[in-house]
């Protein structure tokens, strides 16, 4: 039992775990801004543009059986939202990356005198 917990512990703190039980919880409240930004906001500003239309209300029944297709379009309408908010996220996320990485160049290193030497002799015996 002992050895099952060490384990066990050596594998919930692994770097890998962590970060991705931060990604999880950061992602939760970015889909939970997201949300509220497409429900609360760009969704009632696209009903004022196409004449009030709500698209969570658009329904039709067909028999006894209410056909919410309205809720469909606005989880499609939401994930694409979404997507394009990860999106620019992510774009702005590796711009700042680049820029950090400002790459150096190196003078370059001396060539060894050994190294002189034996092109000589090579260009030497090359020359006859």
């Amino acid at each position: 039992m002992k050895n099952f917990v060490k384990e066990f512990k050596a594998f919930a703190m692994r770097g890998n775990v962590v970060d991705l039980a931060v990604a999880v919880v950061i992602g939760a409240a970015f889909g939970k801004i997201v949300s509220s930004l497409v429900e609360n906001i760009v969704t009632p500003l696209i009903g004022v543009l196409l004449g009030g239309v709500d698209f969570s209300g658009l329904s039709f029944t067909i028999g006894e059986s209410i056909i919410k297709y309205g809720v469909f379009l606005q989880s499609i309408f939401d994930f694409m939202v979404i997507a394009f908010a990860i999106f620019m996220a992510l774009k702005a996320l590796s711009r700042l990356k680049n820029k950090e990485e400002i790459v150096v160049d190196e003078p370059p290193k001396p060539i060894p005198e050994d190294i002189i030497l034996l092109r000589e002799i090579r260009d030497e015996l090359r020359g006859r």
